[in-house]
């Protein structure tokens, strides 16, 4: 007769045995917020500067549409029309599609540690950060709209005279009265530009931390300036939709 099979044991593993470690998400988390807060700072200076830029509107169309030509002649001969405009745009997109890309990431990963429970009795304190990916949805919306309506001239969004810059001239104070004369498109505007505040107040308080910012006395002041900067930015916004429906600028 032939022998018995023989069965092979395999021991099981000891309690406290090594574990292989799990493999951390590429690209990590640290990586992604000092993206998120590298071009929104970015975002905050530009604007800011544009917003300084905006106020020329106060002083009439003879300094406005100078300003706005001036833009678009940047550096020339050394790059053509526009040229200058087209590399501000260009690197303004690549930080927005870091800036929203590394959003969604965090977002996801957020969620899915967190399970099916929501941590509670935070109350207002945490508002602002759970408004931060809303409001950054409707900023988003808010460029498109902006590019349409003060860019290209794109109907329905911009208003029907819409009349386009040329090399020789920009018509930039004409096209801004006339659409922010649309009390809709104002209202818009006004009510964007407090979401704004509101997303740049915690977004640079949010990039002290991501930068590493340590100290209490230096923290203090970059959220003074953080506050300081978003409240510019809204109030000078927002002033000039109101100064055209109340015939200030016309």
């Amino acid at each position: 007769m032939g022998s018995a099979p023989q069965i092979a044991v395999v021991p099981a593993p000891r309690a406290d045995a090594p574990r292989s470690p799990a493999r951390a998400p590429r690209p990590s988390s640290i990586a992604l917020k000092v993206t998120m807060a590298v071009t929104g700072t970015v975002f905050a200076l530009f604007v800011l500067v544009h917003m300084i830029g905006n106020l020329k509107a106060y002083t009439g169309a003879e300094h406005f549409d100078p300003y706005a030509h001036w833009l678009r002649t940047l550096f020339e001969p050394l790059l053509p029309y526009e040229g200058m405009l087209w590399i501000l745009r260009t690197v303004l997109l690549l930080c927005l599609l870091a800036h929203v890309g590394a959003s969604i990431v965090l977002v996801v990963r957020a969620r899915r540690a967190r399970g099916r429970f929501r941590r509670t009795g935070m109350g207002w304190r945490r508002l602002p950060a759970t408004l931060m990916p809303y409001t950054g949805l409707v900023l988003l919306v808010f460029i498109v709209v902006h590019i349409l309506d003060l860019t290209t001239g794109t109907a329905p969004v911009a208003p029907e005279n819409f009349e386009p810059a040329t090399p020789e001239t920009a018509h930039a104070y004409h096209n801004l009265v006339e659409s922010l004369s649309r009390w809709p498109m104002a209202l818009f505007y006004i009510v964007v530009m407090v979401l704004l505040g509101l997303h740049l107040v915690h977004g640079l308080l949010t990039a002290a931390n991501d930068f590493g910012v340590t100290g209490h006395r230096v923290r203090r002041y970059w959220a003074l300036a953080g506050a300081v900067i978003a409240g510019a930015v809204a109030v000078g916004n927002i002033s000039i939709p109101v100064a055209v429906l109340t015939g200030v600028v016309s």
